[in-house]
């Protein structure tokens, strides 16, 4: 007992001492010091988030012959590659894509369920990003107009501004506006788009700002986007591209103006029947131009520049153009990514040199993959084939008066949906149940449906595996049709040449998960991993909570 007061004594003089000599350091204080001393010495300066549109996991590997070591090899050799990577909901689209990669989950909680979508409640189609509420900035074309207001969940840019009580910035960029917007979230600084026609200018939205800052005037008036106007040829020896198909073949799009859809490309000349500066997104040149403005932005918003967390969103769009127009086994996609890959190292060497090497930390994915062009697959015997829309609703409108006494029982028909009116079933005193089975099992007959699943269905049962899982994580009661319908494999509602998707086939799904950095272990996995995985993995290596509707888990395996 004497021992423990002698100690009790002994402490209470050091602590006279000590505030005598004003240098008492309180619990707290010292709490305090060590919390930050470990977050300048850990805490990454800057996250890059980067999605590359339409990107299929196998341009990886079918093109890493071509791939320099700075670029794509880099990210593989230096970080980690999750190679069973996949959406784990449909519709596998742009807006749906980067929004669940951002928010961590899928559409049936975030709401974004398509690029344009029917508006239950105002009876209209929407898009995902437009709102009428907002000005135009940079331009006075309509194009402005957008803001992220239907997204529903928080990104985990929105959870660092928070946690950073609004100092640590974020800013989306991209070629295509719901690109931008939609990864941004609703707290960004701002989030960067570009308009292309005559104006050939990256704009923005009055829900970021009032009037577009000088640096961005000054990229505008700059000589960028005109310099890409120029001829587009391969990058290699057009011979040495053995890793996809003939130049001249019947499966490409093209453009306007041009016999056939074969290299060089006048680019300059051609915009003039192709839109102005919009013909740069479908080439690879959008990518680069994108680049450009990325770089521009880093150094004018000095990006990862101090021990607060930084958020810069990169969408790569011209990949999708190019897809679209020209198929994913021709020569126009392999161009593409030998020259993103150039521009992605490009942007690293500047970060190296401007944020530091292991000071950023890096995550490459994709919003959605690509399926062969159809007509291709059945010259080579493949099943493919196209959906004859017309024929369906034709059809369709006949069943529905035969039965009801009348078409007006259906709203709208998108997006392989079929949304009833129900005001319009309760008149004609119907059950809904049995009305949504009675249109499902009509469905079900009509040629290249291969499943049909209705509401009720999506919003009862409990789906583990397989398509019907994926229609349930992107089923959303608020904002989803009453029918859902399942094309056959390879089969579309598009034209014969170039390349879509939408579909929960693994060739839609399958899409490349890489990262890099600060924070970031080296090596590889064939564990699948899912899109809503990147979010809380993010958030869990900053330490912030996760976005506020995110379902994926932290892969744990990926970080140091």
């Amino acid at each position: 007992m004497k021992n423990i007061f002698t100690l009790v004594a002994f402490l209470l003089l050091l602590g006279s001492c000590g505030s005598q000599n004003n240098t008492v350091i309180t619990k707290a204080e010292v709490t305090t010091q060590v919390t930050s001393d470990s977050d300048t010495t850990s805490r990454t300066k800057l996250v890059v988030g980067i999605v590359v549109d339409q990107m299929r996991y196998d341009y990886l590997t079918r093109f890493d012959a071509k791939y320099g070591n700075g670029g794509f090899k880099r990210l593989i050799s230096e970080g980690f590659n999750c190679k069973n990577n996949h959406f784990n909901y449909v519709p596998t689209y742009t807006g749906p894509g980067h929004t669940s990669i951002y928010t961590g989950t899928t559409p049936k909680y975030h709401g974004i369920i398509g690029n344009n979508f029917y508006d239950k409640e105002i009876k209209t189609m929407v898009y995902c990003a437009q709102d009428d509420n907002v000005a135009s900035v940079g331009t006075s074309d309509a194009a402005g107009k957008m803001s992220p207001h239907r997204m529903q969940t928080t990104t985990f840019g929105d959870e660092n501004r928070l946690f950073t009580q609004m100092q640590g910035k974020t800013i989306g960029v991209s070629l295509k506006d719901r690109g931008a917007i939609l990864p941004a979230g609703h707290t960004a600084n701002a989030a960067y788009w570009f308009h292309g026609k005559e104006e050939g200018a990256w704009i923005s939205s009055s829900f970021y700002m009032e009037d577009l800052p000088q640096w961005v005037k000054d990229f505008n008036a700059s000589e960028y986007a005109q310099s890409y106007l120029k001829v587009w040829n391969t990058l290699y020896d057009i011979s040495t591209y053995t890793e996809s198909g003939t130049d001249l073949n019947n499966f490409e799009g093209g453009f306007k103006g041009k016999e056939t859809a074969t290299f060089p490309y006048d680019l300059k000349t051609l915009s003039e029947t192709n839109r102005g500066f919009d013909i740069l997104k479908a080439t690879p040149y959008g990518n680069s131009l994108t680049t450009d403005f990325a770089i521009a932005a880093v150094k004018a918003e000095n990006l990862g520049q101090d021990n607060i967390t930084d958020v810069l969103a990169v969408s790569y769009s011209a990949t999708d153009y190019v897809g679209h127009n020209f198929g994913v086994n021709s020569k126009e996609i392999e161009d593409t990514y030998i020259r993103l890959d150039k521009d992605l190292e490009r942007f690293f060497n500047y970060l190296d040199e401007t944020v530091g090497k292991g000071e950023y930390t890096v995550f490459l994915t994709a919003d959605h993959g690509a399926v062969d062009v159809p007509s291709y697959l059945q010259s080579v015997n493949v099943p493919a084939g196209y959906v004859d829309n017309y024929a369906r609703k034709e059809t369709f409108n006949k069943f529905l008066t035969e039965t009801y006494g009348t078409t007006d029982l259906v709203e709208n028909v998108s997006n392989d949906q079929i949304f009833v009116d129900r005001a319009k079933v309760k008149s004609l005193g119907l059950n809904l149940i049995d009305v949504q089975n009675e249109i499902a099992m009509e469905q079900l007959t009509y040629p290249n449906i291969s499943k049909v699943y209705t509401a009720t269905a999506l919003s009862s049962a409990g789906f583990s595996e397989g398509i019907e899982a994926l229609l349930q994580n992107g089923y959303n009661q608020k904002r989803s049709g009453d029918v859902i319908l399942v094309n056959d494999p390879a089969f579309i509602a598009y034209g014969k040449t170039g390349s879509t998707h939408g579909s929960a086939l693994n060739y839609d799904t399958h899409v490349p998960l890489l990262f890099f950095g600060n924070g970031i272990k080296q090596g590889e996995t064939l564990k699948k991993t899912v899109i809503p995985d990147i979010a809380p993995t993010i958030s869990a290596l900053l330490g912030i909570s996760f976005p506020n509707g995110a379902t994926g888990s932290v892969l744990g395996f990926v970080i140091d």
